[in-house]
């Protein structure tokens, strides 16, 4: 009899708490998203089977010596996950939108100020009982408002490691959910005669131009910014190796192999810090619902400098490109262009959107430096 009760206190079954079967709950909610909706799979996979993987009895996946564990420990706690994405992106980020209309610099940077208007409202509410975020938190929080995935992990590794799972589900989440967030919001700002604006041909980019491009960038991260540099760089990096030509083996393996990769292994790290004792409490609810406004608001302010922008050009900028200013790449872009085209059938606006979406890529990793710089 005892050895029956030593083999059943073994199970899973046995030892199985409500808390962790809600978490399990949640990853299957995530695989569904990623497999049925499609929205975000290459990651929401991941997270989702690393979340049921973690919440396992006694299986130790998170715990030391365990696989999910090691992965975190060397991936995110050390922010190299993050970093080689970011690689991996850059070298499949073409920047000639942003080089031949230098202005959607503008835009980028507007869309940023959804993260810290959300910065001040995730110290706000402390005011409500149960909410207790530091200076440092309220940061890790307030990045899911620049709609960068890799941004966003890499900033709450630095700040705030027990908010990681939270802040990085809320992230992808609404990345995944661009084409239902975004269109109502730009609707509202704009009016039928706006979305309507066709904008003129782009000029052709040289390929010099696309070489220095990177090497400008980084520079002036060197020099106004170090605390951005291992983002940027690494995203400068990727790039160079794309537009340079002679190094095409390793821009396809960026592209490719490496990316994939880090990205299946980043997934499973992220969901590891799903466990039932770390997400399930108030403060995450907080981050969710932070990380919303935080997202509206980056795509309005977006959408109001390109107004601004159109205004001032005598109506030769479509305030739609605006909302591409978030970095959720190229996600964003083809939103802007599905709308636009919905009020014009001929408004062709993809590259032009283009330029703010890369333009948001770099703006949120150098508030992701601003933020370290201030608080780190």
């Amino acid at each position: 009899m005892e050895k029956l009760t030593i083999l059943w206190q073994s199970t899973a079954l046995a030892n199985f708490e409500g808390a962790q079967l809600v978490m399990m709950a949640v990853g299957l909610l995530l695989l569904y998203l990623a497999i049925v909706r499609k929205y975000e799979p290459l990651l929401l996979l991941p997270i989702g089977f690393g979340a049921i993987l973690t919440n396992i009895p006694l299986a130790g996946f998170s715990e030391p010596g365990g696989l999910l564990y090691y992965v975190y420990e060397v991936g995110i706690e050390t922010g190299v996950f993050p970093l080689l994405i970011f690689m991996g992106v850059g070298a499949l980020t073409d920047f000639g939108a942003l080089i031949a209309n230098p202005r959607m610099l503008l835009l980028g940077a507007a869309a940023q100020f959804g993260i810290f208007a959300t910065l001040f409202g995730a110290i706000l509410l402390n005011l409500v009982p149960g909410f207790e975020f530091s200076l440092k938190d309220a940061s890790a929080i307030a990045i899911i408002g620049g709609a960068d995935g890799p941004t966003a992990i890499f900033l709450a590794s630095k700040l705030a490691p027990e908010l990681l799972g939270a802040i990085a589900v809320a992230a992808y989440s609404y990345m995944a959910l661009v084409p239902i967030i975004q269109p109502p919001i730009m609707k509202a700002l704009t009016s039928q005669a706006e979305r309507e604006i066709q904008m003129e041909q782009l000029r052709t980019v040289s390929k010099r131009e696309k070489i220095l491009f990177p090497l400008a960038v980084l520079l002036l991260t060197i020099l106004f910014l170090p605390t951005a540099t291992p983002l940027v760089g690494m995203f400068c990096l990727g790039n160079l190796m794309r537009e340079c030509g002679v190094v095409d083996r390793l821009s396809k393996t960026a592209q490719n192999e490496l990316i994939n990769i880090v990205t299946i292994f980043l997934g499973l790290a992220v969901g590891s810090k799903l466990s039932a004792d770390k997400f399930l409490t108030l403060e995450t609810l907080g981050i969710l619902g932070l990380g919303a406004i935080a997202f509206a608001i980056g795509t309005a302010a977006g959408v109001l400098m390109a107004k601004l922008m159109n205004h001032l050009s005598g109506g030769k900028v479509n305030p739609l490109i605006g909302a591409a200013g978030v970095s959720a790449v190229p996600m964003a872009a083809r939103v802007v262009n599905k709308v636009g085209l919905e009020a014009n059938p001929h408004n062709f606006l993809l590259m032009h959107a283009m330029g703010p979406n890369v333009a948001g890529v770099l703006g949120s990793a150098v508030a992701a430096g601003i933020l370290l710089a201030l608080v780190g």
